[in-house]
C-alpha cells in the first residue's frame, strides 16, 4: 500500500506561499473538502490528484508517496 507523505506536501505548499487548505485547493484545482480529508490523513489522493500536487508544487512523486506495509490479521 502507498501513502502520501503529508509533512513533505505541506512543506512544499508553504514554500509556494500556500498556508491553508483553501490556497492549496485553488492552486491544484482539487476541491477544498478533498484537500482537507487528504491532509488529515482520512483519504488518499487518486493518481490525478497526486499528479496535480506534484505538478503545482514541483514534487517528485517517488519522494512523497511512501510504501507502507499492509497489516495482515492473524
Amino acid at each position: 500500500m502507498f501513502r502520501l507523505d503529508i509533512p513533505k506536501l505541506l512543506e512544499a505548499a508553504k514554500q509556494h506561499g500556500d498556508n491553508h487548505n483553501a490556497a492549496i485547493a485553488r492552486r491544484t484545482g482539487i476541491a477544498e473538502s478533498s484537500v482537507s480529508r487528504i491532509l488529515r490523513g482520512e483519504a488518499q489522493p487518486d493518481l490525478n490528484s497526486a499528479m496535480r500536487f506534484a505538478e503545482q508544487y514541483d514534487l517528485d512523486l517517488r519522494r512523497v508517496i511512501k510504501r507502507v506495509p499492509i497489516e495482515v490479521a492473524a
